[in-house]
């Protein structure tokens, strides 16, 4: 994903839901880093589900989370109903 840092928009991260699993109901965060760890506890956001896609406001008018410059990793973990709470990395973000 390649996005301006000067542009207000939605983060969007396809998901494969586990069988069984409606995740509409769901809670689910997205974090997004520059480091190569696991994110933190702090690191998370609290991401909405549309249209099969988990999404987050991003950029300086408004959004959720906002980037300087940079190479970034993006995460995502859904909480199931259950013993499973799910973390992948979701891919990458570069910001212009």
């Amino acid at each position: 994903m390649l996005i301006p840092a000067s542009s207000t928009e939605f983060m969007r991260v396809p998901v494969t839901a586990p069988a069984g699993i409606d995740l509409a109901t769901v809670p689910m965060k997205i974090a997004v880093v520059a480091h190569a760890d696991n994110p933190s506890d702090t690191e998370w956001h609290t991401a909405e589900w549309v249209d099969g896609e988990a999404r987050i406001l991003i950029g300086p008018d408004g959004g959720a989370l906002t980037f300087a410059s940079g190479g970034y990793q993006v995460w995502i973990t859904i909480d199931p109903p259950g013993a499973e709470n799910i973390i992948r990395r979701a891919g990458g973000l570069s910001i212009l």
